[in-house]
């Protein structure tokens, strides 16, 4: 594989770095989309659960390193100067190497829980830095796989992935595609509890649902301010909160996660 050096931003095979947005790239080709891998890490996580690369840009020596760990002569790595990237990108390459990647093709829900015991559920968190963090968690802490609504962040945009270290390439996961009636009989058919992180009236400590935890768990965690809807409540079976002290209602949705995922590990 030739590295490319570029002097000038009009070679066409660029476009994939032109300033895109993350919806743009997810619907930039006729197949499944793309999406940003930043850094050797992640790109190195990308490959190893099986995602092919497009293209990539890389800043320096991060060229070679990227060659030798693609291994594909039919991939094209671009480097060129720090500002002229900065240009085409609208960002510096800090990590010294972005790589466009075709997505993978979104598995079934029951592909997901297949063997899955501690699953963790995202209902509309919207914040791509929080389901980076989550998954970061997710991977660290043994959950098996992750559900997200369709109002939630996708886990393949640049942040997402970049926060959460490429893991979100290593966990299972899938969009949930219908109402929470569908989500609760799905859940329900693989033999999962649904224990929903809420402040409502009743609700058991993490302690105490952790100390008799059933054999298969689904931790439904919603938005940041307006927290779990309504149907996300009725559908589960336990309603668990984390005993707060000085005032305090809540923790951060990615720090619940961790919290609630380390509690029932």
């Amino acid at each position: 594989m030739s590295i490319i050096e570029i002097t000038a931003l009009d070679d066409p095979r660029l476009s994939d770095f032109s300033h895109h947005t993350d919806v743009y790239l997810r619907n930039s080709t006729g197949g499944t989309g793309l999406y940003i891998a930043e850094s050797l890490l992640v790109l190195e996580r990308a490959l190893a659960a099986g995602h092919e690369p497009r293209s990539v840009l890389a800043l320096g020596t991060s060229a070679s390193d990227a060659v030798a760990l693609i291994g594909d002569p039919s991939i094209p790595v671009f480097t060129g100067p720090g500002e002229l990237l900065a240009d085409l990108t609208g960002y510096a390459l800090h990590r010294g190497v972005i790589a466009a990647m075709h997505r993978p093709v979104q598995p079934s829900i029951e592909t997901v829980l297949t063997d899955a015991r501690r699953i963790v559920v995202l209902e509309n968190v919207v914040d791509p830095t929080n389901v980076g963090a989550i998954f970061r968690s997710a991977a660290g802490l043994g959950a098996d796989a992750v559900l997200i609504t369709p109002r939630c962040a996708d886990p393949l945009y640049r942040r997402s992935v970049r926060v959460s270290m490429g893991t979100v390439l290593q966990v299972p996961w899938t969009r949930l595609t219908g109402d929470w009636t569908e989500a609760r009989r799905a859940l329900l058919a693989s033999g999962f509890h649904i224990a929903a992180l809420a402040l409502e009236p009743g609700a058991v400590s993490l302690r105490a649902f952790a100390a008799r935890a059933p054999e298969r768990v689904a931790l439904v965690l919603g938005a940041e301010a307006e927290g779990l809807t309504p149907g996300a409540v009725a559908a589960a079976d336990t309603i668990v909160q984390i005993p707060m002290a000085h005032g305090i209602d809540s923790l951060n949705v990615a720090a619940t996660a961790a919290v609630a995922m380390y509690a029932i590990a």
